[in-house]
């Protein structure tokens, strides 16, 4: 029995990318429906060899519609997932607004696939883009040795912004080549040829949301008693994000058990220089892939059992839709929908 699926926010980056993957996967939809707001309505959005007409979420009957796909920015989000919940449909959503909600799980399927079955809400949650391809490569290592303390610095591209930070980021490298002053409109300071050591808005105590989320949402996911301490940063990079990851562990892990560990686990790309020749992987090699790619991993002799390594992933596919469409796929594997 095929589906019948809506994809909430269809015109931006994210929701382009999970129609994308939709059709590359063969999902199983008998009827696909793109969502948007009231100025995006009759636009078409690609679907495989189809083009969809975009429908005004605001007036969209949800009656009928099995899984909603939804990255529409926390607002909207807080406004119509529940309606669409309502209808019957099983929500799984891809902004901040449900992520720390006791009732609604937050998943990542090669970490946590058994949280599936805590949905009360008739929402899923899906994590930021930062938390998803850090807990993807931090698990194995965490069954393996349990970790106590993580320390990551991000270094995340524009795309994490949406259309207007990377039109942003084109206009002002343009720009400069032809000296003119860049403007800045989406970030707070030039992003061309710079880098911004701030994610969402600054928090009382310092912080920054986005370093607040990788700190609650990897609690979430992983365990209360991990510690976690995060320093994101915007760098002029289309797509593609990068963490340089610390971690202390309660027993001792080697550097090569813990290759052999990342090696054999599930979403994860290992490159180190014995096996490919090469020693790390960047941003740019990985736009287009599902896999979070690990490199430079090495003992912290620093601490008691301390690794560091570096990770990269496409955030709009692993990071926000490709993650999105696993929940889906694992919705029906569970059956769980069946009992939302």
């Amino acid at each position: 029995m095929g589906y019948k699926v809506a994809v909430v926010g269809a015109t931006g980056n994210v929701g382009h990318e999970i129609l994308n993957i939709l059709d590359e996967r063969d999902f199983p939809a008998d009827d696909v429906i793109a969502l948007a707001s009231s100025r995006s309505v009759g636009q078409e959005v690609s679907f495989g060899d189809k083009d969809l007409k975009v429908q005004d979420l605001a007036t969209f009957d949800f009656k009928g519609v099995d899984i909603v796909l939804s990255s529409p920015g926390a607002k909207v989000s807080a406004e119509y997932s529940p309606k669409a919940a309502a209808a019957g449909a099983t929500v799984i959503d891809n902004t901040s607004h449900w992520r720390m909600d006791p009732d609604v799980p937050l998943i990542v399927p090669e970490v946590n696939p058994q949280a599936i079955n805590q949905i009360k809400k008739g929402i899923i949650a899906n994590p930021n883009c930062s938390t998803i391809q850090m807990v993807v490569a931090l698990k194995p290592l965490h069954d393996a040795a349990t970790i106590k303390r993580v320390v990551v610095s991000t270094y995340q591209s524009v795309s994490g912004s949406g259309k207007a930070a990377m039109d942003e980021l084109f206009n002002q490298t343009k720009g400069i080549y032809a000296n003119q002053t860049p403007t800045p409109n989406v970030y707070p300071k030039q992003i061309a040829f710079n880098a911004i050591p701030q994610i969402d808005d600054f928090m009382d105590d310092g912080m920054t949301k986005e370093e607040w989320k990788m700190v609650v949402e990897t609690k979430k996911i992983l365990g209360s008693a991990i510690k976690v301490c995060a320093s994101c940063v915007r760098i002029p990079v289309f797509v593609g994000h990068a963490e340089m990851i610390n971690i202390e562990l309660e027993k001792e892990l080697t550097a090569i058990q813990a290759k052999e560990l990342l090696r054999e686990a599930e979403g994860v790309t290992l490159i180190d220089l014995e096996q490919e020749n090469l020693e790390y992987v960047t941003p740019a090699e990985v736009q287009g892939e599902d896999d979070v790619y690990v490199s430079r991993v090495r003992e912290d002799i620093t601490v008691e059992n301390g690794l560091n390594f570096w990770c990269v992933s496409d955030n709009l596919r692993k990071g926000a839709a490709l993650n999105t469409v696993q929940i889906a796929e694992l919705l029906i594997k569970s059956k769980a929908l069946a009992a939302a």
